[in-house]
């Protein structure tokens, strides 16, 4: 579905994107992974034709994005970090805005506004002021808006980010059905367990390079390996010094072993010789934030301020 071919990005001096090869299949939701300044937000508005100054060739069913940035804007929809919302106007006057920036009219405007409303489960509130929502609604509507004109192709940027547990779970839903309607989906996140639960696809990206690509299968087959993750306020970086593969995780640290009951063992003794009881100390397998950590050295977290709204 789409083909990016030594897409790189500079701006001033510094370099936003090297050489990025990927291949996201159609149908497929592809995760993009990343901390943040990795590239990921770049490469996402280079694709929706948002930044056009770049250098390198992004395909879609084979045909070039930039000798056909109106044919092809048109089977896009993009969803930004910022939501995009009229708050003083209704749900229902924010989708006939972007329905009409999107030439839609008339029987087929009110008809797609309504799929849509269903689809991000807001049919009881499209008369209600958008600055009353709640931050997850305002993201569902946010998403809904970029999905009137029916597009093939989804990118969302960071969707989840601030919302509650329902408006996550409506949104999850969304996506489970975009799937099944062969919709092809770039989803980027910093919430792993999201990449992993939703994407089929998923490339890691870090300092502009893509670092790791493949099915979520292939990729967690080939990193992913036992491990002992342990966790407690005596537990510290220095007390485990003489062990290698030390990760953080969480609250507490994760170290991969091919024998992990062996190293189990050889921990349990330890902390019971320094007189230390561990709130946590078990079998676990590392997660992708843990194989990225393994991969780069750079941790997978946000950053930013993140509050429910």
């Amino acid at each position: 579905m789409i083909q990016i071919q030594d897409v790189r990005k500079t701006y001033g001096k510094r370099q936003a994107l090297e050489s990025v090869r990927l291949d996201i299949p159609r149908g497929s939701c592809f995760g993009l992974v990343g901390p943040n300044g990795a590239g990921k937000s770049t490469l996402m508005k280079i694709l929706v034709g948002v930044v056009e100054d770049y250098e390198g060739e992004v395909l879609v069913h084979g045909a070039p994005f930039k000798h056909n940035v109106l044919a092809i804007k048109r089977r896009i929809g993009y969803v930004p970090q910022d939501i995009c919302l009229e708050e003083t106007l209704t749900a229902r006057d924010n989708l006939l805005f972007f329905g009409r920036l999107y030439g839609l009219k008339g029987a087929k405007l009110r008809q797609r506004m309504q799929q849509v409303l269903a689809l991000i489960g807001l049919e009881d509130r499209e008369k209600t002021l958008v600055k009353t929502f709640s931050g997850g609604m305002k993201r569902r509507l946010n998403i809904g808006c970029a999905l009137l004109h029916d597009p093939d192709i989804i990118v969302l940027d960071e969707p989840t980010v601030g919302v509650d547990p329902q408006s996550r779970r409506a949104i999850f839903k969304l996506i489970h059905d975009l799937k099944a309607q062969d919709k092809t989906i770039l989803y980027s996140s910093h919430y792993m367990e999201e990449v992993e639960q939703l994407c089929d696809t998923i490339g890691f990206i870090d300092q502009g390079n893509v670092v790791e690509c493949g099915t979520m299968q292939e990729v967690l087959t080939k990193h992913r390996h036992a491990a002992i993750y342990l966790e407690g306020q005596q537990v510290t970086r220095e007390r485990l010094n003489g062990y290698e593969g030390v990760t953080v995780r969480d609250k507490g640290f994760v170290i991969e072993s091919a024998e992990p009951l062996r190293l189990l063992e050889r921990l349990a003794n330890q902390f019971a010789a320094e007189a230390i009881v561990p709130e946590r100390l078990e079998l676990s397998q590392a997660k992708l934030e843990d194989i990225f950590f393994k991969l780069t050295g750079s941790p997978l977290r946000d950053t930013r301020q993140e509050g429910i709204q």
